[in-house]
C-alpha cells in the first residue's frame, strides 16, 4: 500500500483529524482560495470541480458557510490575501523515503523555514525540486466503503464507471483514476456504492518497504508534524509499512 494511503489509514485508526477544527478550516479556506485562482476565477463548484471537491470537504467538517463564501471571494480580490498561493516542497526522510509536501501560503519564506525545521529535527532532508516528484503520478482517489461488498464486485463497478484500478485497505476500496476522469468516475460510482471521499492524490511509482519498527516509527512522526503545520494540506510518501507495525503504531 502506498504512504499516504496507509497514513490516511493510520490517521483513521487512531481516530485523528486535522487536529483541531479551526485548522483544519484555514486549510480548507486556503485551498479554496487556490482553486478558484487556479481555474481563472470561476467560483461555481457546479463548474469548478477542484473547488466543489474542497467545499464538499468543508461542509463535510462542518465548516460555516461564511468561511467558504469568504475564501471565494478572496480568490477574487474582493477580501485581503491575494498572496496566497500553492508550493511543493520534496524530500527524503528516515528509510530513504520519498516525500512530498503539499502546502498554500501566503508567506513561502515562513513556511519553506516551519517545514525544513521538522524536516531537520526528524530525520529528513530538504531536496531540490525535482528529485523526488520523478517517482510520483497525480491520480484522482475515491476512497468507498464495502457494505457488504466484496473486493471483486466494487472493482467491476469502478471499472465500469472508467476507473483504472482499486486497493483494498481494511472495511474500505481505494478507487484510483485519471486525474480528469475522477469527477466522471465518483458519478458513475455515487448510486452504487458508499463514498467516503474524493480527491486528488499523488501516488507512488515504487514503494519503499519499511520493516524497522523504530524507523516506522520516526516516518508517521515526521507525516503528523509536517501535516500539524497550518499551511501544509497534504503530505505525500512512498513508505509501505508491513500491517503488524501498523497495528504496533496504532495501539
Amino acid at each position: 500500500m502506498s504512504g499516504h494511503s496507509k497514513w490516511a489509514q493510520i490517521k483513521r485508526q487512531k481516530g485523528a483529524t486535522d487536529a483541531k477544527r479551526g485548522q483544519a478550516f484555514t486549510k480548507l479556506a486556503n485551498a479554496i482560495t487556490v482553486a478558484v485562482r487556479e481555474s481563472g476565477g470561476i467560483s461555481d463548484p457546479a463548474q469548478n470541480f477542484k473547488l466543489r471537491l474542497l467545499v464538499e470537504k468543508a461542509r463535510a467538517v462542518n465548516m460555516p458557510k461564511e468561511n467558504i463564501e469568504r475564501a471565494i471571494q478572496r480568490a477574487s480580490g474582493k477580501q485581503a490575501g491575494e498572496g496566497v498561493a500553492e508550493i511543493t516542497y520534496e524530500g527524503f526522510g528516515p528509510g530513504k523515503v520519498a516525500l512530498m509536501v503539499d502546502a498554500v501560503t501566503d508567506n513561502k519564506q515562513r513556511t519553506t523555514s516551519e517545514v525544513k525545521n521538522i524536516l531537520d529535527k526528524n530525520g529528513a532532508v530538504l531536496a531540490t525540486p525535482g528529485a523526488v516528484s520523478y517517482q510520483f503520478v497525480q491520480k484522482g482517489l475515491i476512497t468507498v466503503k464495502k457494505n457488504g461488498q466484496n473486493a471483486d464486485d466494487i472493482f467491476l463497478l469502478a471499472a465500469d464507471a472508467g476507473a483504472e484500478d482499486i486497493e483494498e485497505v481494511g472495511d474500505e476500496i481505494l478507487v484510483y483514476t485519471k486525474p480528469d476522469q475522477l469527477s466522471k468516475v465518483k458519478e458513475g460510482l455515487t448510486k452504487s456504492l458508499n463514498i467516503v471521499d474524493a480527491e486528488l492524490t499523488r501516488k507512488p511509482m515504487v514503494t519503499v518497504s519499511i520493516t524497522n519498527k523504530e524507523i516506522a516509527s520516526k516516518i508517521l512522526t515526521l507525516m503528523e508534524r509536517l501535516e500539524s503545520l497550518d499551511d501544509v494540506q497534504k503530505v505525500y510518501a512512498n513508505f509501505d509499512i508491513t500491517d503488524e507495525i501498523i497495528s504496533s503504531q496504532t495501539e
